[in-house]
Parts: structure tokens; C-alpha cells; sequence
């Protein structure tokens, strides 16, 4: 691992642009349980009944009932792993991080350039005048929330049968054919679209390497090579084989 993490650092002073995709084993360091896993979010709560957006048009307190109790996990802090990326950025060399995570993690470790691939569960938007409200701005004691206006509030985050914000998508895929080298870190790859972004970035030319406790579907035919483990003990040695080398 510790010839990994070097040969890392040096991809990462030889490309100079750098992309991140993260998913939700990034913010699992944090507490954050994932949805698919075993224990995770989608075993309490069907996601074809509290995620779905027909389900909000219809009944909307549903989907605000499974926000509210994921009202605990969106006050957990960033690991070591959220801030060794930040690191890099200052650093000159991150250019982007494209995030499937809905939960604001990578802003508040510092990171400044951050494509919310799937949405924020940490804002709210107001359907009928287009309002946004942070997360301390909105109440949850009467489902669903509202806005000044009276109309029904949307968490901004991305719903089952929704598509992805086309500013988002469209960043997202930029930015993967531009980049010389992409971390995929955090994430089983196998949700669609985001899952395709390494094979995009891979077909543009650039190096893929992936930081994961166990190996996904990219592994033997995208990623270049693979550093097995979690984001929060490797990212930060990254950095530190980084800083040796300027």
C-alpha cells in the first residue's frame, strides 16, 4: 500500500488537473450509514415509497419523514478523508469533486469546487416560488414544511424517477474529459448515471484510481490500479507523500 499511495502522489504532480467522484462510503467514515448496504437507510425506509417523486407530489410528508430522521446522520462532521481533499485543492492540484453524497460533508472540510451530482438533503426548495432555504431555516414539527408563500417544500436533493440537474450533469462530464487524473473513492459503481463518469474520464486518456475498502465493478476493467482501504486513513497519506515531493 505504501508504494501505492507514493506512486499516487507522484499521478497526482504529473496530471495537475484531478477530479474526484465520492459516494457514500466516503461519508460513512462520518456515521453516515449508506442506503444499500445491510443497515442501511433503504432497509427502514422503501425507497420506492419515501424517495420516489411521484410519492412527493402525492404525499409529501412521506418523503419528509424519512429527511427528518435523517435529520441525526446530517449533522455528523467531515473525516480526515473529506479533509485531506480539501488539502489537495489548496493545494493547487483538485480541480472538481463530482459527489453522489447528499450531505454537504466535502463543503465543510473546505472544499469550494463541488458538483452535486444527486443534490443537497441540506437545503429545501419551494415548488411554487423557487425559494431556497438552508437546513436551520426550515421546521420540521409539521410535515410537509412550507415556504413563506405557503407552497410545499422539495429537499434539493435528487428523487427516483427524477433526472439529474442538467448544470450538474453537464459539469460532471466536463470535467471528467478534461481531467488527466480521477480518484474514485467511496463508491460501488454501480449506480447509473454517475457510475459511467470513470469509464468517461478513462476514455478521454486519463488515469483512474480507486480508494475503496473492497474492489467494485470498476476495478478489473476501468480503474489503473486500486488502493484498497478506507478514504480517511489513505487520503490523508496521499497528502503527506504530496507534501515530500514539493
Amino acid at each position: 500500500m505504501e508504494d501505492l499511495i507514493k506512486k499516487a502522489a507522484r499521478d497526482i504532480v504529473e496530471a495537475k488537473k484531478v477530479v474526484a467522484l465520492t459516494g457514500s462510503g466516503m461519508s460513512a467514515e462520518s456515521g453516515i450509514p449508506t442506503f444499500r448496504d445491510q443497515g442501511g437507510f433503504w432497509e427502514k425506509y422503501n425507497p420506492d415509497v419515501y424517495a420516489h417523486i411521484d410519492t412527493f407530489f402525492s404525499q409529501p410528508e412521506k418523503p419528509w419523514q424519512m429527511v427528518k430522521a435523517f435529520d441525526q446522520q446530517l449533522r455528523a462532521k467531515p473525516n480526515p478523508g473529506h479533509l485531506a481533499l480539501a488539502e489537495i485543492e489548496k493545494m493547487g492540484f483538485l480541480k472538481e469533486i463530482i459527489t453522489q453524497n447528499v450531505d454537504n460533508l466535502h463543503q465543510q472540510a473546505g472544499s469550494t469546487k463541488v458538483i452535486e451530482f444527486h443534490g443537497n438533503l441540506r437545503r429545501g426548495v419551494c415548488l411554487v416560488c423557487g425559494k431556497y432555504y438552508e437546513w436551520g431555516e426550515i421546521t420540521l414539527e409539521v410535515l410537509p414544511p412550507r415556504c413563506e408563500c405557503n407552497g410545499v417544500l422539495k429537499p434539493d436533493a435528487v428523487f427516483f424517477g427524477e433526472p439529474i440537474p442538467e448544470e450538474a450533469f453537464q459539469r460532471a462530464y466536463e470535467a471528467s474529459r478534461k481531467c488527466k487524473l480521477m480518484f474514485v473513492i467511496g463508491t460501488s459503481a454501480i449506480v447509473y448515471p454517475a457510475a459511467s463518469i470513470p469509464q468517461v474520464a478513462k476514455q478521454a486518456g486519463a488515469v483512474v484510481v480507486e480508494i475503496n475498502p473492497e474492489t467494485t465493478p470498476l476495478t478489473d476493467f476501468v480503474s489503473d490500479y486500486s488502493i484498497i482501504g478506507k478514504a480517511g486513513i489513505i487520503l490523508p497519506q496521499i497528502v503527506h507523500a504530496l507534501k515530500q515531493l514539493a
